[in-house]
Parts: structure tokens; sequence; C-alpha cells
């Protein structure tokens, strides 16, 4: 499967950005799928996720209340609505996507084997 973010920009604190993954080759279902950031100089981190079954989804605790995963089967996308933005939420956003990864693993990247390209977003003070 092939994934391409989208929807990454330079946003003030408060604003709202919708993160898109779109997905091509195949269908996601079956797929747990997520998203992750990384800032400058620090590792990647876990985001929020869909279960492989997509009747679950995750968030790190420092996005609950803020961000929202949603996923349109038909057009084989995922988003991220991010509201709220802090300038500590700048960074790379990418999708990944994996039909074999296990729960215990969801919030790992390295249990994922297919990426999108990453796409930028900036939160200025």
């Amino acid at each position: 499967v092939q994934l391409q973010a989208s929807g990454g920009g330079l946003v003030q604190a408060g604003g709202s950005l919708r993160l898109s993954c779109a997905a091509s080759g195949r269908t996601l279902r079956g797929y747990a799928t997520a998203w992750f950031r990384q800032a400058p100089g620090k590792e990647r981190e876990f985001v929020a996720g869909y279960s492989r079954t997509g009747g679950y989804t995750y968030y790190a605790d420092s996005v609950k209340g803020r961000f929202t995963i949603s996923r349109d089967n038909a057009a084989n996308t995922v988003y991220l609505q991010m509201n709220s933005l802090k300038p500590e939420d700048t960074a790379v956003y990418y999708c990944a996507a994996d039909n074999s990864i296990i729960q215990s693993r969801y919030r790992d990247y390295a249990g994922y084997d297919y990426w999108g390209q990453g796409t930028q977003v900036t939160v200025s003070s």
C-alpha cells in the first residue's frame, strides 16, 4: 500500500489544520493506521491511531481532546483533525499503516511497514 500525506502548513497557536493520508494500491480495511510526528532533534512519536479492525482509536496524552483521527473507507483515506494547536505540536507528521501489527505495538513506530512521506506542521506563538 502507498500512502500520501498532505494538509500541513503554518498556523497560529489556537488554530486548526486537517491532515489527510490517502492510500492507494490496497484498501486500508484490515490495516492499523496511525499518525506519528517528529520534531527536530527528537524521536518519532505516536500521535493517534486506528486498530486493525477500525473499531478502536488511540491517542497520545498530549493530543487527547484536541486531535481527532477519522477515516473514510470509500475514499481510502485517514484524516487527522487538529484543533487548539500549540507551538509544541510543530513537527513533520507522518501517516503509517500495517496489516500484521499486534495491538501492543500500535504506538510503536517500528511496528509499521508502510509510511507516507510526511507533511510539515508549524504552529507559531
